[in-house]
């Protein structure tokens, strides 16, 4: 992201403070610093990590234990999920809120009722389940995708939860002390170089995992693979949160939805036969066992983003498969460092 927000705006300055817990993120910060961005190991659930920052104008606050799963399942308790995701989001206000810094929060497709998901009226359609548009839809869903009026009634996981509560939060700072947010509800985002596990950025996960011939499953839903999501790339993340600091609009629409869109939207059978085009034939195991919080369908609106600041997805889907692809290629070991 660092990266294609400097692509895109001459003279820009950029600092990063992350505590490099995450397998593989270490090997990123010999990178940064040659793109000129200033890094600073920290936590930002220390507040005492915010005191050697220097002051700007913007804050991008992508920080989050990602796992539609953590404080379920996996490493991380529920209390350390809300230490990361939540608490962490109070040093962030304070900082903005001492610097008069704009916030740019990444939120997540992910606030949205899973049980409100899980019954829209789809139809199979090949290998992918199709939103049945012709059936009658609930507020906030069309054939254009899930918008920011659709449900946020619980249960939407605990990671959701934690996501929603900050921007509740960020919205009332921004209120109280006068300094502007732009709240994002990215889809998937995904891209060459991103450390993807099957729980985060299954895109990158599943193309690395099956050049390797490792193990794939399709789990839940019959088994078959067809639950779909939209992708896009850090690119087009970069280009609406450079649309965003750009805007001076002090009121009205705060919250946006974000994502690859129809055109950009691919199942997991898809995504395999993609990979199989590519790599050689590769047959994933059917686990028809249902999984916490998993959904069928998600595809995320981008008219309102659309109308606001001009913004479209411009990196088609293959480009964007093909990019982490070649990485793929290019990093034999990839999987490794990502902690697999």
């Amino acid at each position: 992201m660092a990266e294609c927000l400097l692509h895109r705006r001459e003279g820009l300055s950029i600092y990063g403070i992350d505590n490099l817990m995450r397998p593989g993120s270490e090997s990123n910060r010999g990178r940064l610093q040659k793109l000129g961005v200033k890094f600073f190991h920290g936590d930002i659930r220390a507040a005492s990590d915010f005191e050697s920052l220097p002051a700007v104008d913007w804050v991008i606050d992508a920080a989050a234990n990602p796992s539609v799963l953590a404080g379920v399942q996996g490493d991380f308790s529920s209390r350390q999920l809300f230490e990361h995701n939540l608490a962490s989001a109070l040093n962030v206000l304070e900082y903005s809120k001492a610097h008069k810094a704009g916030l740019l929060l990444l939120s997540t497709s992910r606030v949205y009722s899973i049980p409100a998901l899980v019954s829209l009226p789809l139809r199979v359609n090949g290998n992918a389940f199709q939103l049945d548009d012709a059936a009658a839809l609930p507020p906030g869903v069309s054939s254009n995708g899930v918008g920011i009026e659709f449900s946020t009634r619980a249960p939407i996981s605990l990671y959701g939860s934690t996501k929603l509560a900050c921007e509740a939060v960020a919205l009332e700072y921004g209120e109280a002390f006068d300094f502007p947010v732009w709240i994002d509800r990215c889809g998937v985002l995904a891209g060459a170089g991103q450390f993807g596990t099957p729980d985060q950025g299954i895109f990158s996960y599943w193309i690395n995992a099956h050049l390797r011939r490792r193990p794939l499953r399709y789990i839940g839903f019959d088994g078959a693979g067809k639950q779909v999501r939209d992708v896009f790339h850090p690119r087009d993340l970069a280009a609406l949160l450079d649309a965003q600091m750009q805007t001076t609009r002090t009121a009205g629409q705060r919250i946006y939805t974000a994502g690859g869109g129809p055109e950009n939207a691919m199942s997991l059978a898809e995504l395999n036969a993609w990979c199989d085009a590519r790599f050689g034939p590769q047959v994933p195991q059917p686990d028809p066992r249902p999984r916490p919080y998993d959904i069928p369908w998600l595809i995320m609106d981008n008219c309102d983003a659309q109308r606001t600041f001009g913004w479209r997805v411009e990196v088609p889907i293959d480009t964007l498969l093909s990019e982490i692809a070649e990485h793929a290629e290019r990093n034999p070991d990839w999987l490794e460092k990502s902690g697999l």
